[in-house]
């Protein structure tokens, strides 16, 4: 075998390789990925950490209930495709009740209470805005109009709040959020509390509009959530790029 003959096997293992990976989280893990964001991530999913990742996420919903269910694990980016992406606002873990998580941060199913945080969320948008409260919490109307909205930890088991961080997810969701920050613009992030916004930290205010307040929960959403107008910041903001607002 002469060097081009192995230089050419190399390649065709190294696409192997990252083609059952791939192969891997959509059929194993029973995800869907939305097909923009699997490119623009495709430097990703090889990575030893995300592998390690998938295989804790695998065992983990073998053994016991996890929630967001599996197939919605990734909801947020099949939602929102990567180039119609015009808000982040970040969460940070999944709700770890029954029948709430539905993989967009924030969002519930349509027919359950709405969790305290979202209760204040939609407090101020009506507020900021004059839209009216919705009889459902569940927002992918706000992602099919461009709103990623993304936990930085993508599961949890049931009933244990924070179970799956420090696994690989708040890794993933830093190369997303770098992505988005470093190949697009004029996006608008919204970090709400300090983790959000030490996450956030790195993102470059003059290429993006970064709004930070302190988070929705009934904790602190009266030390500066209600009142930060972030909803119509973000409108004014889209507009000025001309960019469709979003109709909260």
């Amino acid at each position: 075998m002469n060097w081009l003959e192995f230089g050419a096997k190399v390649v065709n293992n190294l696409y192997l390789c990252k083609k059952s990976i791939i192969h891997f989280l959509i059929i194993i893990m029973t995800v869907r990925i939305e097909d923009s964001w699997l490119r623009e991530l495709a430097d990703v999913w090889d990575k030893d950490y995300f592998v390690r990742l998938t295989q804790f996420v695998r065992q983990e919903y073998r053994n016991g209930q996890v929630f967001p269910p599996g197939k919605q694990i990734f909801a947020a980016f099949d939602a929102t495709p990567f180039n119609e992406v015009k808000v982040v606002i970040l969460g940070q873990d999944p709700y770890h009740d029954v029948g709430q998580a539905n993989g967009l941060c924030f969002s519930v199913n349509d027919g359950v209470p709405f969790p305290p945080s979202l209760q204040n969320i939609f407090k101020e948008v009506h507020d900021d805005t004059g839209a009216p409260i919705p009889t459902s919490g569940d927002l992918s109307r706000w992602a099919r109009q461009g709103v990623l909205l993304l936990n930085s930890t993508l599961t949890v088991q049931a009933h244990r709040a924070g179970s799956h961080q420090n696994r690989g997810w708040e890794l993933f969701t830093d190369e997303v959020i770098a992505h988005l920050a470093n190949h697009r613009e004029n996006l608008v992030f919204i970090l709400w509390g300090s983790y959000a916004i030490k996450k956030g930290a790195f993102i470059n205010r003059m290429r993006h509009l970064v709004l930070t307040s302190p988070h929705p929960s009934p904790l602190s959403a009266y030390r500066g959530f209600f009142g930060n107008h972030h909803f119509s910041l973000a409108n004014d903001y889209l507009r000025k790029h001309g960019k469709q607002p979003i109709a909260w």
